[in-house]
C-alpha cells in the first residue's frame, strides 16, 4: 500500500505547530455559502461531536450548545475569514510632520491554534514611520482583532498585520511584536502554563538594528493609569 506522506506528516505538524503557508489556506468555494447555512452545517456537526462523545444533548443545559457553537465559530472567533469584515483603514496627510516612529502597544490578541483550535491570547505591538501618510491608531488595533479572528499559527498572524499596515500606509517601514500564550500547549500535549511564544516581523526601516532596539525599547515601557 502507498503512504501518502502528506497524511503521514499531519501529526508532526500539528504538535510541532507548524504553519504550511504565508496566507491562510482558504477553498475557491469557501464563500459559496451564506454565513447563516454554515451556522446550520455547524450545529449539526457540533451536536453529532457531543453525541459521539456521550453527552445527553436533552439535558437543558447541553441543548443549545451546538447552536451556540455554530454562531461563535461563523460570526466572531472565525469572523476575520471573511472578507467583508475587513476594517477599512483610512489615511490621512501627515500634516503636522510627526518624524519619528508611532508605537501602539498592548493590543489584545484573542486567536484560535488552527492545529487543535484552541485559543491563543496574548499582546500585539505595532510600529511604524510615516511615510506621508497616518492611520487611525483604532485601526491598528482591528486590523490585529481582523487577522486573528480565524484559525491561525502566530508567525502567520505577525507577518499579515505587517504587510496590511504596509499596504495601507504604503511604506515598508512597520513592525510588529506578539507574545502570546498557546492553550494547546497550556493545557495538553506538554502542559506548560507558564511558557509564551514571542514572534516578530521588521520591515524597511525596523531592519536597522538602533530603529528596532528603540521600538523593542519602547514596548517595554510600563504603562499604567
Amino acid at each position: 500500500m502507498e503512504i501518502d506522506n502528506t497524511t503521514k506528516n499531519h501529526d508532526s505538524i500539528g504538535e510541532n505547530h507548524v504553519g504550511t503557508s504565508a496566507d491562510t489556506p482558504m477553498k475557491a468555494d469557501a464563500f459559496k455559502l451564506t454565513s447563516a447555512e454554515k451556522i446550520e452545517i455547524i450545529k449539526d456537526d457540533v451536536r453529532h461531536i457531543m453525541e459521539t462523545l456521550g453527552l445527553d444533548l436533552t439535558d437543558d443545559s447541553l441543548s443549545g450548545t451546538p447552536n451556540r457553537v455554530a454562531k461563535m465559530f461563523v460570526n466572531e472567533i472565525f469572523g476575520g475569514l471573511d472578507p467583508q469584515k475587513k476594517p477599512s483603514a483610512s489615511t490621512f496627510d501627515n500634516k503636522y510632520k510627526y518624524g519619528e516612529m508611532l508605537v501602539e502597544k498592548n493590543i489584545t490578541v484573542y486567536s484560535t491554534c488552527e492545529h487543535h483550535l484552541l485559543p491563543i491570547v496574548g499582546r500585539a505591538h505595532i510600529a511604524y514611520i510615516s511615510n506621508g501618510t497616518v492611520v487611525g491608531l483604532s485601526k491598528m488595533n482591528r486590523i490585529v482583532d481582523y487577522f486573528a479572528k480565524r484559525p491561525q499559527v502566530q508567525e502567520r498572524l505577525t507577518i499579515q498585520v505587517v504587510k496590511e499596515l504596509q499596504k495601507v500606509l504604503n511604506t515598508e517601514d512597520v513592525a510588529c511584536v506578539i507574545d502570546a500564550k498557546h492553550l494547546c500547549v497550556n493545557s495538553r500535549g506538554i502542559r506548560d502554563i507558564d511558557s509564551s511564544t514571542v514572534t516578530s516581523e521588521f520591515g524597511g526601516q525596523f531592519k536597522n538594528k538602533d530603529i528596532k532596539r528603540e521600538f523593542l525599547d519602547y514596548i517595554k515601557l510600563d504603562t499604567t493609569f
